[in-house]
């Protein structure tokens, strides 16, 4: 898989970026889906993995650790995304009542450094903020990440689930670009090119990155009228290509310069999601994929 760079200011990561956001206690035997994730990836050519503090009830960063560190790669080879921010009860975290958003600066220096720890590294690559928490101080916050960043620890700052303004804002007090804005993008939800997002994550040369690019399972499975409608004509211009459906619903989002965020389990899912780079999709297939998903507004 060929490598691209993230932004104009960020570093060159894979294609498609692995991440471990649909990761929970519903799965069994956690630790050996880690290393045949891990091993499948790799065999793929995604090196750059997405991680938060909170996923996998907690564990993900650490159970990567371990996998990572009985390989036989250099850790420069890899790209590490983790983030912090989005606080979720459990009983590893006895002080969190409720879920909620913190970036504070004390929360986020706790997290880096237990980040650092769990997935056995110096550096992070990337270090997101999971959404912004409102009455956090701002300027506190955007401090944080600067000594983070002018340590080393830290080597680009990025954002998760920003509005444009909260991107505007958290951008108005850093001395640094901000790299990605990781942002919930797929044929069932379009609203990201309403909203204004992928225009401004275009304005400032960063390539769109879109969690749940086949809607956690829906295009495939989904049984509400749009999934059904969006799914039907995505056979249709399968059969064209000579793929399966997931494959040309990702080859929509690499159309529109977004890198796919993988979060699924199943290895024929992830192989899928990486044959739709080897898509040239047409220009007009595109617009009748985006014309069935948004009928409600694009006939008008």
């Amino acid at each position: 898989m060929e490598k691209t760079y993230l932004s104009d200011a960020g570093p060159k990561v894979s294609s498609a970026v692995y991440g471990f956001y649909r990761w929970n206690d519903e799965a069994s035997n956690v630790s050996a889906d880690m290393e045949r994730i891990v091993n499948l990836c790799l065999e793929l050519g995604i090196n750059t993995f997405d991680h938060g503090d909170s996923y996998g009830s907690y564990q993900c960063e650490e159970l990567f650790g371990k996998v990572i560190s009985q390989k036989s790669f250099k850790r420069e080879d890899l790209v590490i995304f983790t983030k912090c921010g989005l606080r979720v009860p459990h009983s590893s975290q006895p002080g969190i009542r409720i879920k909620h958003y913190d970036t504070s600066s004390k929360h986020i220096i706790e997290s880096v450094e237990s980040s650092l720890r769990k997935l056995r590294t110096d550096y992070i690559d990337i270090f997101l903020l999971n959404h912004l928490d409102p009455i956090s101080n701002i300027e506190e916050t955007a401090l944080t990440l600067m000594q983070l960043k002018n340590s080393g620890k830290v080597k680009n700052i990025g954002i998760t689930n920003f509005s444009v303004f909260q991107h505007q804002l958290l951008a108005s007090f850093l001395s640094t670009p901000i790299v990605t804005n990781h942002i919930e993008l797929n044929l069932l939800n379009t609203s990201a090119l309403d909203n204004g997002q992928i225009d401004y994550i275009k304005q400032r040369y960063m390539k769109p990155l879109a969690s749940a690019p086949l809607a956690d399972g829906r295009i495939a499975h989904g049984k509400d009228d749009l999934a059904i409608k969006v799914r039907n004509k995505l056979q249709k211009i399968a059969i064209k290509y000579g793929v399966e459906i997931e494959s040309v619903a990702v080859a929509w989002l690499i159309k529109l310069g977004a890198l796919p965020l993988i979060g699924t389990r199943e290895e024929q899912r992830i192989r899928n999601i990486v044959k739709a780079f080897n898509i040239d999709l047409d220009h007009q297939d595109w617009y009748e994929l985006y014309a069935t998903s948004r009928e409600d507004i694009y006939l008008k």
